[in-house]
């Protein structure tokens, strides 16, 4: 599987959208995973050259930009490159009209087995070596394919065509033709986000299970701006799903959206994230002018279930004080536990003078990775160990894995080099079913056991 690594390019002329916070780079970049088989997925890579940021090239035939695009992706587990390609873009100038040079928008797609790989995209003038750019990543690939609900990653987008018969396109999927928008930003010249997600392993029986599927946007604040809820059912077991939200009254900004599904009879949930910019100059932020919080009605625990208040907080137990826990459990009313979820962080979000501080936003989007990289079979990522030292503490600084050695079981050290002066953390397989447990930390608190060794020793 190590070896199957398929790359498809492509190169297309996409109208400027002219947002200058975004153009004092030389590009932008962007990427979204979606399935493939139960163990590999596809990795998109989506970006955008600004081509009046490259230094022009005159002939007599006419100018142009040059500009070298080079793509490394590196396997952390063997630091062995599985991609290491680089691409010669070339695109010609209009010097009479520079209104009419548009960006270039580009999309690379990757089949990448299960694993954690890092990511680096360079963009370098042809001309002016330079001037150039790099973005680096750490991206894990986990298959969504493992016979349970799963949402894809959320893939933004400038334009969405349904029902395209532009079938050429290497932007289209499953009937849509989708210009990803690689700059993740909205607004002024841009009013319209466009989205797509794609939802796998809807119960595939002849039990008939609703699912709730929402789609929602958050600001910094946790107020819910838009809220979308869909009501579905398992006669498909695969399906993708579209979507705009118009945010052209939406104030200057960084906003969330997040899509969420529940399995009505199994109480199985997945859910997912996505970060974008709003860029509008002219609309003036009522919450600022108000100089103080929304207020619990305007927030996302104001419209809670008592069902998703219960799950909220039984996620957050990892972070609760036993009072904060006590007091929850004594709470018999849905406005009460409405408005505990919303002082309980209120108080986190204000408060960032630990270290080990985490805000709402944050919070969910660790649980997500959680689900994403560690569920199994039995129990979802967030409640397994790895899940809920990712939750705790954030992405470890690095990882050291021993899945193959001979004499020991599948065990993994966790690094956290920024808190307590470093700390690592020792998750071991000890059943044999990928359900890796804490078996030893350096942390204050956590379980420390000095013959961890001895626990993972075959012989």
């Amino acid at each position: 599987m190590k070896n199957k690594i398929f790359i498809l390019f492509v190169l297309i002329v996409s109208s400027s959208i002219g947002f200058a916070q975004n153009k004092n780079n030389l590009f932008d970049f962007d990427f979204a995973q979606f399935a493939y088989d139960s163990t590999s997925n596809y990795l998109e890579l989506y970006y955008t050259v600004y081509q009046n940021k490259l230094t022009q090239i005159s002939t007599d035939s006419g100018n142009f930009v040059e500009a070298n695009l080079k793509i490394s992706i590196i396997d952390t587990s063997t630091n062995k490159a599985v991609v290491n390609k680089e691409w010669l873009l070339n695109y010609p100038v209009n010097t009479l009209d520079s209104s009419k040079n548009e960006d270039l928008i580009g999309q690379l797609l990757f089949l990448l087995p299960s694993g954690t790989y890092h990511c680096n995209v360079e963009l370098v003038d042809k001309l002016k070596t330079q001037n150039k750019k790099s973005f680096t990543d750490k991206i894990h690939v986990h298959p969504f394919y493992e016979d349970k609900l799963t949402l894809s990653d959320i893939e933004l987008a400038s334009r969405i065509i349904p029902n395209s018969t532009n079938q050429n396109s290497i932007f289209y999927k499953n009937t849509f033709e989708i210009t990803p928008a690689p700059t993740e930003v909205f607004g002024m010249n841009l009013p319209v986000l466009f989205y797509y997600y794609e939802i796998y392993d809807l119960q595939k029986n002849d039990k008939a299970i609703n699912y709730k599927l929402d789609n929602v946007v958050y600001n910094s604040n946790g107020k819910v701006l838009f809220n979308k809820s869909i009501e579905l059912n398992n006669n498909i077991p695969s399906r993708a799903e579209v979507g705009l939200v118009k945010i052209n009254k939406y104030p200057t900004g960084s906003y969330v959206l997040q899509v969420s599904i529940q399995d009505s009879v199994n109480k199985i949930s997945h859910s997912t994230l996505k970060k974008f910019f709003v860029f509008n100059p002219g609309v003036v932020d009522s919450d600022m002018i108000v100089q103080k919080n929304s207020g619990l009605i305007s927030t996302a625990f104001g419209t809670m279930t008592d069902e998703e208040c219960d799950d909220l907080f039984k996620k957050c137990t990892y972070i609760a004080t036993t009072t904060e826990v006590n007091q929850f459990k004594k709470i018999n009313n849905l406005e009460g536990k409405r408005e505990f979820l919303y002082q309980f962080w209120k108080k986190r979000d204000e408060d960032a003078s630990s270290p080990e501080s985490v805000n709402y936003q944050t919070y969910l989007k660790r649980i997500a990775e959680s689900n994403n990289k560690f569920g199994s079979f039995k129990k979802q990522g967030w409640q397994t160990d790895r899940g809920r030292v990712l939750m705790m503490y954030g992405e470890p600084s690095e990882i050291d894995r021993y899945p193959n050695q001979q004499d020991t079981k599948p065990y993994e050290i966790w690094h956290y080099n920024d808190i307590e002066g470093g700390v690592v953390f020792i998750f071991a397989d000890l059943t044999g079913f990928s359900d890796y447990q804490l078996i030893s930390s350096t942390k204050r608190g956590e379980i420390q056991d000095d013959n961890w060794q001895a626990r993972i020793s075959t012989n």
